[in-house]
């Protein structure tokens, strides 16, 4: 795998963002009640997290140390508010159940942390890469509990039914707890949960290992 691959594709598993390093949590489980909204969202963020890295690579030599954090910040901002005003005009049905969650994509640690800690660091094209991967990583995760929760919660996927409700003479019963804001904090949990158990590398390591040791040793 090339230097060049292994930044798109490492996010996804591997480094992802939302299930290893824990970032972007509030919109993973605030904006997951459809694909619509999770898809919106992550499309979003993608094109915000690679152009404002692009931008800020590009002049990374020329930004007092001072300042940067605050012109990431206005940058950030700036095609935050041009997303935000798209959506408005083109899909304002789902800016509006997006709600704020658009705008704040300005506070997401995720896009403001590859801006630091990479883009100040790496040229364009390495920056934009790692960028893309980090949007896609977060993107997955999105549409993984975005998908469940509508099919679980509605019976449909983007709209289209799937599984029949009683409703419309099927056998199905929908769950309206999967609707509900903590049905996403547990499915991301099980989520987490499974990959590292996967991959067992990921989990943290043990805080107090000869405490632990000690207690089953004992009789």
């Amino acid at each position: 795998m090339t230097a060049r691959t292994k930044l798109i594709l490492s996010p996804l598993v591997d480094n992802n963002p939302v299930t290893l390093q824990i970032l972007g949590i509030c919109s993973a489980l605030a904006v997951t009640t459809s694909v619509a909204t999770a898809l919106t969202m992550s499309l979003a963020l993608t094109v915000v997290i690679v152009a404002s890295s692009a931008l800020i690579s590009s002049i990374r030599r020329h930004i007092p140390s001072s300042i940067r954090l605050i012109l990431q910040i206005t940058i950030i901002a700036s095609l935050v508010i041009v997303i935000d005003q798209f959506l408005q005009a083109f899909a304002f049905a789902i800016s509006q159940r997006l709600s704020i969650f658009v705008s704040l994509i300005v506070a997401n640690c995720l896009v403001l942390g590859r801006a630091e800690a990479f883009a100040m660091r790496n040229p364009v094209g390495p920056s934009m890469l790692d960028a893309l991967g980090n949007g896609l990583g977060y993107s997955l995760i999105l549409l993984v509990v975005g998908s469940l929760r509508e099919l679980f919660g509605l019976g449909t996927l983007l709209g289209v039914p799937i599984l029949q409700s009683t409703a419309a003479g099927g056998w199905f019963v929908p769950l309206g707890v999967m609707l509900l804001a903590p049905s996403a904090f547990f499915i991301l949990g099980l989520l987490i949960w499974a990959i590292r158990t996967w991959r067992p590398e990921q989990a943290e390591p043990d805080d107090y290992p000869l405490t632990h040791a000690a207690q089953r040793s004992e009789p």
